[in-house]
């Protein structure tokens, strides 16, 4: 019995759609592909925009893609043929002058879907590498190998990678932006839940020795850039070590890193070798916080959030942001910091204060003489202009060995093209306020080997008895201080641009008063240095101390140096010289009123910063000895004339004094301020 004619027609047209594809399966299943290899490397290579060959055996096998994690779909259980080729090339893309090419894998392993690629589309569900060799390079310009662009003309095929699985390897990063040149060799795990590989590290980043090691993800989604990639590494860097874990969300760019990160080192300096951001010199330090960061070809930016830490003794914590690109002159920090106690010890290794000790311990060369007091290291100007800045740093209290309070420091860190500034740098001290404003113009336009700066700064109502705690008999002193201080310099250290300074300095004491020991002390009456100890201290009126010290090229000239209480006037004259740290004053103590045993005999301060000497003039003591002596063989009772002191009478008030002395007030008075005065000319 025949069949109806469209039941005929319908069976060959269903025997036609079989056989085509069968016949299709076994002509790709018996085709030599080694016959296609040009052709599919010239498509890929101009899918990828950069060289391509399959230059080992290429073969075609069947395989189901079923996926074992929760994003499979059923298209994933169809089989499709998967390409196996040995000894595959990957070159880079054109302008990128490289030492090597971009990739090479020993064996390399992918399957295909069919039908995209009557799209001019290859589809790749799954990339496989077994051993390969990969450089990530990144040139002057910021351009690297690992973007894939698009050419200036549309190419009609396109490249779909989803994924990447990795065996045992080598990855070699290279980068001329940070000065890296790393190698790290990839192995397999096995029964890790979160990491599929792991690798270890060695090689240099801006000169100094990087090692250490990591976990990573084994399979890297290039499709589904929501997905995170798993990232875990712990390596040291010059001393500096780091410890990141969490996640790259959108790897087929580098970009878009969320991880916590651990910083530690010997100084915080040590960092612009390995991230090229400029801080300043600190003792040993470890930080933790947040990061994230995106990688970008023409902007970048970092942020490091809720970060805390110790810094020497120190706390800190904040949120500090980086950020570089076409659009900045300079890559720009900015950001608020804030520290509940600091040190003040801490803080010496900003200007080389710290000792010989600590600088070695911080990586940096001993080079404080023993003699000498002010510090000698020099400042690193010509890191100044590769950072702008904009930073608050805040300071709840600082302590100088548990002396010394100083609470509230607020100031605004700036960098602008190689002028650092604070302004303003502001606190509380022993019970008043400290304001300044300080710029240090470290550009090299002023002077190429040379910081210009300038200090102006004012301090009111300091107490006395705070300013000394350690001094026993300070405490019964109430006095306040009141004084300003303008200062401009050139030098590359603190040493330096203190020895060149030009300026002046003036202070006022007033309304107080101050212990009868000391006075009696630095006016040698020694009788009532005597009495003093044996029946208590007391206090005397503080009438005036007036400071008023010019400074030229260096030399601390006294203009005007008086202290003036109810029971003695000091009057102070001399030089200081900050250049070579020695010390020339001259203190002529007056006692006023009725002494047991005077001896008003001057006080000369000499030797140096380090090694100060105080000593008696002993001619006008011999006079005065002698002259009672000779009396004594004439009139015993008069013998006694010659040491006992009169005294010119009292003061009161530093009006007095000033107008005494044909002087003018050189600070305000508490609670007043200073007239405007014409700058310093040098």
């Amino acid at each position: 019995m025949s069949l109806p004619r469209r039941t005929r027609i319908a069976l060959a047209v269903a025997g036609v759609l079989i056989a085509v594809p069968t016949a299709a399966v076994i002509v790709l299943m018996n085709y030599d592909w080694n016959r296609a290899r040009p052709w599919l490397n010239e498509k890929v290579s101009e899918a990828i925009d950069r060289p391509f060959a399959i230059r080992g055996d290429l073969s075609l096998t069947w395989e189901r893609q079923g996926r074992s994690d929760a994003d499979r779909t059923w298209s994933d259980y169809l089989p499709l043929p998967h390409l196996v080729a040995h000894d595959v090339h990957v070159g880079n893309p054109a302008g990128i002058q490289a030492q090597q090419e971009m990739a090479s894998v020993g064996q390399f392993a992918f399957s295909i879907d069919l039908l995209p690629l009557l799209e001019h589309k290859i589809s790749i569900p799954v990339l496989r590498f077994d051993a390969p060799v990969v450089l990530l390079q990144r040139d002057g310009d910021g351009r690297n190998n690992w973007t894939f662009k698009q050419a200036d003309k549309p190419s009609p095929w396109k490249l779909d990678l989803q994924r990447v699985v990795f065996t045992k390897g080598t990855v070699h990063y290279l980068d001329a932006l940070t000065h890296v040149d790393a190698v790290a060799e990839v192995d397999t795990l096995n029964a890790d839940p979160t990491y599929g590989v792991a690798w270890k590290v060695n090689g240099k980043w801006n000169r100094q020795t990087v090692s250490g090691g990591g976990k990573a993800g084994a399979v890297l989604s290039l499709q589904q850039q929501s997905t995170p990639y798993p990232l875990a590494a712990d390596i040291n860097v010059g001393g500096t070590r780091i410890a990141v874990v969490g996640t790259l969300t959108k790897p087929s760019s580098l970009t878009a890193l969320d991880m916590r990160l651990k910083l530690s080192g010997p100084s915080m300096a040590r960092l612009y070798g390995l991230t090229g951001v400029l801080l300043p010199e600190t003792p040993a330090f470890a930080t933790e916080g947040h990061l994230t960061g995106n990688l970008g070809g023409n902007a970048s930016r970092w942020v490091y959030d809720q970060f805390t830490g110790r810094v020497g003794n120190s706390d800190i914590g904040g949120k500090l942001e980086y950020r570089y690109g076409q659009s900045l002159p300079r890559p720009l920090l900015t950001g608020a910091v804030q520290s509940k106690l600091l040190q003040f010890s801490d803080l010496g290794p900003l200007i080389g204060a710290d000792s010989n000790a600590a600088k070695e311990a911080r990586g940096v060369e001993p080079v404080q003489p023993g003699d000498k007091v002010l510090p000698v290291e020099t400042f690193k100007t010509e890191r100044w202009t590769a950072l702008d800045a904009d930073v608050g740093f805040q300071a709840q209290r600082i302590t100088r060995d548990k002396d010394l309070p100083i609470s509230k420091l607020d100031t605004r860190i700036g960098m602008q093209d190689g002028v650092l500034t604070l302004k303003p740098m502001n606190f509380d001290i022993a019970g008043g306020r400290f304001t300044s404003n300080v710029m240090l113009d470290g550009s090299g336009k002023l002077n190429p080997n040379a910081i210009r700066a300038e200090l102006k700064a004012g301090a009111r109502h300091l107490k006395l008895k705070q300013l000394f705690p350690r001094i026993e008999e300070m405490q019964a002193t109430v006095g306040e201080v009141n004084a300003d201080i303008s200062l401009s310099a050139t030098g590359n250290s603190v040493a330096s641009l203190l020895g060149s300074s030009n300026g002046e300095l003036k202070g006022v004491i007033n309304e107080g008063s101050v212990s009868k020991l000391l006075l009696e002390e630095m006016g040698l009456n020694i009788g009532n240095v005597v009495l003093t100890k044996l029946v208590g201290d007391k206090q005397v009126k503080l009438n005036c101390m007036v400071t008023d010290f010019g400074v030229t090229n260096g030399l601390m000239q006294s203009r005007l140096f008086v202290v003036d209480t109810s029971d003695a006037k000091i009057d102070i004259a001399g030089t200081v010289n900050l250049g070579n740290e020695k010390l020339d004053l001259t203190l002529r103590p007056d006692a006023k009123g009725l002494r047991v045993i005077s001896l008003r005999a001057p006080i000369y301060v000499r030797g140096t910063f380090k090694d100060p000497d105080v000593s008696i003039d002993k001619g006008v003591l011999a006079l005065r000895a002698g002259g009672a002596l000779a009396l004594a063989v004439v009139a015993p009772v008069a013998a006694i004339l010659p040491l006992i002191n009169a005294g010119p009478g009292e003061t009161t008030g530093c009006a007095t004094l000033l107008a005494q002395q044909g002087g003018k007030p050189v600070a305000p008075a508490p609670g007043k301020t200073l007239a405007p005065k014409p700058p310093v000319k040098h």
